[in-house]
């Protein structure tokens, strides 16, 4: 199987998987039928959570597992990548919303603030955040291995991680950052959450400490990576090829990488990244060549 074959398996197992866990409007919470007065909600949630993307943190999910050669239950990868992916949206919703990036498209569409309104966007983002936990406690697994997975999803979604990445992004639009500083936004907002994603289904797969470590070593490049390239195509990138407004960035004044680098030296990061990846993989076999190809694809990618 091509990697190209691979990584669209992987979107489209994640894609069936999504809106049977995204769950219906039936409430355990509730005497009567909540369904009705709950539709609006549920819509908007569906429309953001399946709003296409390249789904590369559910596809790590299940490279992570492949590269381990783990003999797991189906069910707890797709649950571990539905979670991530959730998480994934809520925070696109929220960063969206006009109080922070305030665009207007995602993926070509219009954003959830603008197809439904800003108090259904906000609560789309919370819903999906929950269910994200939820979903993780249903893992049919050890006790322990639930525990630190749901650990790790909220560390890296939290305050020190995707949460704390975004507040310095909005806390620095319009000045200037040194290279390291930019660094830390991008290692928290961007790649907390990847990073995330691997260690979710190497700890689903009981994986060894020294795995989990060269493992972790890997999304760190990678997640590091995916930004930088992600500021490169700010830069390069077609609005229409993109799927967001291209040059966002720019327009806002933003810090990025090829601010701070030049266009040529962002690239060259993004090379040396790949390379700390693949080198990070040293010990695993061909099981891991899914997770090389996608650290090739991350700063290949034109979206």
């Amino acid at each position: 199987m091509s990697f190209d074959d691979y990584l669209r398996q992987c979107q489209q197992q994640v894609q069936r998987a999504l809106p049977t866990m995204l769950g219906s409007a039936t409430s355990e919470f509730s005497d009567a039928d909540a369904g009705p007065p709950l539709t609006t909600l549920f819509e908007a949630s569906h429309y953001s959570l399946m709003n296409g993307g390249k789904r590369v943190r559910a596809t790590l999910v299940y490279a992570t597992a492949r590269a381990l050669n783990a003999n797991i239950d189906e069910s707890a990868l797709d649950a571990s990548a539905c979670a991530i992916e959730m998480i994934h949206a809520y925070s696109l919703v929220h960063d969206d919303l006009p109080a922070m990036d305030d665009d207007a498209l995602r993926r070509g569409k219009p954003t959830c603030h603008i197809a439904y309104d800003e108090a259904t966007a906000i609560l789309v983002g919370d819903g999906l955040q929950s269910r994200a936990f939820e979903l993780l406690t249903e893992l049919p697994l050890p006790a322990p291995r639930r525990l630190a997975m749901l650990r790790l999803l909220a560390a890296a979604s939290g305050p020190r991680g995707m949460v704390g990445g975004q507040s310095i992004d909005l806390a620095n639009v319009n000045r200037q950052l040194d290279l390291a500083t930019l660094q830390t936004m991008h290692q928290l907002k961007t790649g907390a959450l990847i990073r995330a994603a691997i260690g979710l289904a190497a700890t689903a797969c009981d994986a060894s400490d020294t795995e989990l470590q060269q493992l972790d070593r890997y999304g760190a490049a990678i997640g590091l990576a995916f930004q930088v390239q992600d500021d490169i195509l700010d830069i390069e990138g077609d609005t229409a090829v993109l799927g967001k407004t291209q040059g966002a960035d720019l327009s806002l004044n933003k810090p990025t990488f090829p601010a701070l680098l030049g266009l040529e030296g962002a690239k060259a990061l993004a090379q040396q990244l790949h390379e700390q990846a693949l080198t990070s993989l040293q010990g695993f076999g061909p099981g891991a060549d899914a997770l090389r190809q996608l650290s090739n694809y991350i700063i290949e990618r034109r979206h």
